[in-house]
């Protein structure tokens, strides 16, 4: 099969014999590409280190017999600076989680591929205060494009209004007012502002998220929330995202 161009950002790498490497790629088109970059690996090899995660890059693929094979590689944006920082790239590591399990082979949805790398650009940038609500803006955003989107502006257990304070059910999708608190045992506390924060998340850009006052105690609660949620609705386990609670203060 002739060679074909593919723009991806590289998710996750794994090796493969003693100089080979399997690249988890998000295409642009959101759908989920795996390929072997041969002799990565090697001291020298041809694609240096344009292959690293997090990193966009333009690749030329052939077909292999199980996986794509890299022809070719040119790197469009490194983000060197989210594997230069502990803290950048513990918060980079859930995007690039997160993207790897809810990505599919064959299967596109190009809001996805945005939305990585509008994240990213924003992590490697923004004040490191910022990188929790970020994470939290990006789960929201990213659980909404997969078919959970949570209900924020009404009770989501009778439709009513949710109250000043109420609880999140991560089972019935959504906010619960006080009255029908207890139709989840399991849900969590929603407290009015947390709930308020959310909502931004879910209608702001990743800029306007990155220059709003956010009280470290509303993040706090909102991943608390949101970190739920997805464990609810993801089965797979996020390993990035349990690490990276221990940086939520």
């Amino acid at each position: 099969m002739p060679a074909y161009p593919l723009t991806a950002l590289v998710l996750r790498k794994t090796k493969l014999g003693e100089t080979d490497v399997i690249l988890t790629l998000l295409a642009e088109d959101g759908s989920q590409v795996r390929a072997v970059a041969k002799g990565l690996r090697k001291p020298g090899s041809r694609f240096g280190g344009r292959l690293e995660p997090y990193s966009v890059v333009d690749l030329l693929l052939h077909t292999g017999k199980s996986l794509e094979v890299v022809s070719e590689a040119r790197c469009v944006t490194t983000h060197a600076g989210l594997r230069d920082d502990l803290d950048r790239g513990a918060a980079a590591s859930v995007v690039a989680d997160v993207l790897d399990k809810i990505s599919l082979e064959g299967q596109t949805e190009a809001r996805l591929f945005a939305l990585g790398t509008t994240t990213l650009s924003a992590m490697e940038t923004s004040d490191l205060a910022v990188l929790p609500a970020l994470t939290v803006a990006f789960l929201l955003k990213a659980l909404a494009m997969h078919g959970y989107r949570p209900e924020l502006e009404a009770c989501a257990a009778c439709a009513g209004d949710p109250g000043e304070s109420g609880a999140f059910s991560a089972s019935h999708g959504g906010a619960l007012c006080p009255a029908c608190g207890d139709v989840d045992p399991s849900a969590l506390r929603l407290p009015a502002e947390a709930r308020e924060w959310l909502s931004f998340f879910m209608r702001s850009t990743m800029s306007q998220i990155a220059a709003a006052e956010i009280p470290p105690a509303a993040v706090a609660d909102c991943f608390t929330i949101v970190r739920g949620f997805v464990a609810y609705h993801l089965p797979a386990r996020l390993k990035a995202l349990d690490y990276y609670a221990g940086f939520i203060g």
